[in-house]
């Protein structure tokens, strides 16, 4: 188990937040809190660091190791369902400084019993709250051989989608598909194996795990709500892992950062066409270093994205 292992592009990330110490933050994605302990140990008596996360056994960890501090308010409920929370606490545009670390975490991966990899044979779960909604399996006992294929397709860029489609559903005629262990070796079965040595289930799992927690419908739901959560000058921060993730990153950020197109000639000043302008990006998208990358090789596909609430 690698539940000490160090969060990814941890110290990119503390100095990106540019931690006030009377501020209010949000760890979205409390994981093993290697992030949250480094802000709240930036914060002074009167800052706040609110800590969520849908994974339960996240959150008895946080509870654990975080629960007595009275500048710590810990939740657990999915990031997605963070305006909702943060009215509640009557602290909306009362942000600092808001962090998403999305994915999977080391110990959920480690965890053969949470059925998210396939490097230890375990029953077929990737529920990001093994308490709500249904597993893989269960996924994969009823979808019909059109929808896991374009859910490979679709969330894992497998060129094979329909092909491991096919041999699924027929397999599931005789039996039922239930551990990791079972599903990496019938794709390995009908996929050649990547070039680049990986196994050939990587991207199928990958894709049903997205499916199963809706992790990309997760993420569109906070984006729409993010801006009424920071206050102005606050910053968000969100590391992916997946370009499907980054994606809606980068072109939300986009879109909020920029005038809208309008017709030339309109009597619209400068000061009124930066009105619109809600947010800007602080850098470019910052990747794992050489020295990260050999301490963590998970870190290899991480990407952070830095934002500042402007209006």
């Amino acid at each position: 188990m690698s539940q000490a292992h160090a969060p990814v592009l941890h110290d990119e990330v503390i100095a990106a937040l540019a931690i006030k110490p009377k501020g209010y933050y949000v760890d979205g994605t409390y994981g093993r809190g290697g992030h949250a302990r480094s802000i709240l140990a930036a914060l002074d008596q009167d800052g706040r660091l609110i800590v969520m996360d849908r994974d339960p056994q996240a959150i008895a960890d946080a509870r654990a190791k975080l629960g007595a501090d009275e500048r710590v308010i810990v939740i657990h409920d999915d990031y997605a369902n963070l305006y909702a929370r943060i009215a509640a606490l009557d602290l909306l545009e009362g942000i600092d400084g808001v962090l998403l670390d999305l994915g999977v975490s080391s110990p959920q991966l480690d965890d053969a019993a949470r059925g998210f990899s396939f490097q230890h044979n375990g029953p077929l779960d990737m529920r990001m709250n093994p308490q709500q909604g249904q597993s893989a399996a269960d996924w994969l006992r009823h979808a019909d051989e059109a929808e896991i294929a374009r859910v490979l397709w679709e969330y894992g860029e497998e060129r094979h989608s329909r092909r491991i489609a096919r041999k699924l559903v027929e397999v599931r005629q005789s039996r039922a598909i239930e551990d990791t262990a079972t599903l990496a070796a019938l794709i390995a079965g009908v996929v050649p194996r990547p070039k680049n040595n990986r196994h050939a289930a990587t991207r199928s799992f990958q894709a049903i795990r997205i499916h199963v927690n809706q992790e990309l419908a997760q993420l569109q739901q906070f984006l729409e709500t993010v801006l009424d959560i920071l206050k102005i000058g606050g910053r968000l921060l969100v590391i992916s892992f997946h370009s499907l993730e980054d994606r809606l990153v980068k072109r939300f950020i986009r879109a909020q950062s920029t005038p809208p197109k309008l017709p030339r000639g309109l009597p619209l000043r400068d000061s009124e066409l930066k009105s619109v302008i809600r947010l800007k990006a602080i850098g470019k998208a910052i990747q794992a270093g050489a020295s990260e990358l050999s301490n963590n090789p998970r870190a290899r596909s991480a990407v952070l994205r830095v934002a500042e609430r402007a209006a």
